[in-house]
């Protein structure tokens, strides 16, 4: 259940109001409607990370449920489990990911050095110098700072996600998915 109600709609600018009239209904827009004053930037900061980015979708998307991961954060993982599958992110390397089995030699060297460069940015505020060189050799510098800001993102909204309980109802059209209150699929 989530620890926060649904925000009354008397309190909600008419402006916000006709912004998110034109979205899906979604649990964690609900939420982040809480913050009237930002509500809509983040919504903008989301639709940047899908069509701004020099960065690779698929990329992207490795860096998306690397985040989920390492924040625990089921919500975030089932939204782009199926948006990942669509960027070429295949069964086994979201398996890799979930295993945080950073080291597989199943991944290629790209995809082990973006996934634990993610990994170690969630963990800690530094990463080594050989991590950070390891990054240098496979993105431009406009594409790590993109990596970072993703990696901001997801972590904020898989914060906001697991500590106020949203819960997964509905992941992009499919069936909805039954949840333990949590957020965590059963």
């Amino acid at each position: 259940m989530p620890r926060l109600a649904d925000p009354d709609p008397n309190v909600v600018p008419a402006d916000v109001r006709d912004f998110l009239s034109a979205l899906p209904p979604d649990p964690m827009v609900k939420m982040l409607t809480h913050s009237v004053g930002t509500v809509e930037l983040f919504v903008q900061q989301a639709r940047a990370q899908f069509s701004a980015l020099e960065l690779p979708a698929r990329s992207r998307e490795l860096v998306i449920l690397t985040v989920a991961e390492y924040t625990e954060c089921e919500f975030v993982a089932a939204q782009h489990r199926p948006m990942s599958e669509a960027a070429g992110v295949d069964q086994r390397t979201r398996e890799i990911i979930g295993a945080r089995d950073l080291d597989n030699p199943d991944l290629s060297a790209y995809d082990r050095t973006l996934i634990r460069f993610t990994a170690d940015v969630v963990r800690s505020p530094r990463v080594s110098d050989d991590l950070f060189d390891q990054v240098r050799h496979i993105l431009s510098e406009r594409e790590i700072v993109e990596v970072l800001q993703v990696i901001g993102y997801y972590w904020s909204f898989g914060r906001v996600a697991t500590v106020l309980n949203v819960e997964l109802t509905k992941v992009y059209g499919d069936e909805p998915l039954l949840t333990d209150g949590t957020g965590r699929a059963d």
